[in-house]
């Protein structure tokens, strides 16, 4: 579904990806770590198409098409997803309208007809069961007013409207309480399918006891230097990042990096 090529990348002239591959297949869950500014979120909003960062090498590739060819919001009809690690607020937008109208131009790229407005309530109202969303949310502005845990819990259930192809995680698990991060978690998991794949971009073991990976890989200082299953996440909460830094000072990313076969 997403092969990743040698990506490299830069914002502002600073290069943050210097050689990032990688591939994920229809079905599967990657969780993507590292310490700060390895370059994670970069990854994530290169996915989506962030405007700020400038592609300087290497190719992505989305059930064979070039996404680095296509604007964000063709990425968005093409069903790829982004969750903000900050979700933005979206004053004088309630979001019912917001979703319906992200919802409906899905549906036009489809060749399929648009919901209208009573429609698109019955099928929100349903979906909204998947996060626990209090139906009082639904008419207010996007995210303003929203608690954290709310904002994320309204990130997911924008994923559960669009049920996109690929969804991007940008630190869902950020700021989350215990129950926050359970019901976030029991929605991401309900909305997994043999026919999608997710990418959970993640600093903190604690949200794989919830949603279980079947990759786990590490990013630092802008390459994927180690990969391997839920088991790299637990070494990685005992021992901390500091014994990737070391090995990735001693000797070279290829020798690092596990062999996997993705």
């Amino acid at each position: 579904m997403l092969e990743i090529h040698n990506l490299r990348a830069t914002i502002d002239g600073k290069e943050i990806l210097r050689g990032v591959s990688l591939t994920v297949n229809k079905g599967e869950i990657h969780a993507i770590m590292g310490p700060n500014g390895s370059g994670k979120s970069t990854l994530a909003k290169i996915l989506a198409g962030h405007p700020a960062y400038e592609v300087t090498g290497g190719e992505v590739l989305f059930e064979g098409k070039n996404l680095l060819e296509l604007q964000p919001d063709e990425r968005a009809r093409e069903g790829i997803f982004l969750a903000f690690q900050y979700p933005v607020e979206v004053p004088g937008v309630s979001n019912a309208q917001f979703l319906r109208l992200a919802y409906n131009e899905q549906r036009k790229h489809r060749g399929e007809e648009e919901l209208d407005p009573l429609e698109f309530k019955d099928l929100l109202a349903e979906r909204a069961k998947i996060v626990e969303m209090d139906a009082g949310l639904m008419s207010r502005s996007v995210n303003e007013g929203f608690s954290g845990g709310e904002k994320k819990r309204n990130e997911i259930l924008q994923m559960a409207v669009l049920q996109p192809r690929l969804a991007v995680l940008d630190e869902t698990d950020s700021g989350l309480d215990i129950d926050a991060l359970r019901i976030v978690s029991e929605g991401v998991n309900k909305l997994r399918s043999p026919e999608n794949a997710i990418v959970l971009v993640t600093h903190y073991q604690r949200l794989l006891n919830y949603i279980v990976p079947d990759f786990v890989h590490v990013l630092y200082r802008g390459q994927i230097v180690r990969s391997g299953g839920k088991g790299l996440a637990l070494e990685l909460e005992e021992k901390g990042y500091d014994w990737i830094r070391d090995e990735s000072e001693d000797a070279p990313v290829g020798a690092v990096v596990s062999a996997l076969k993705l």
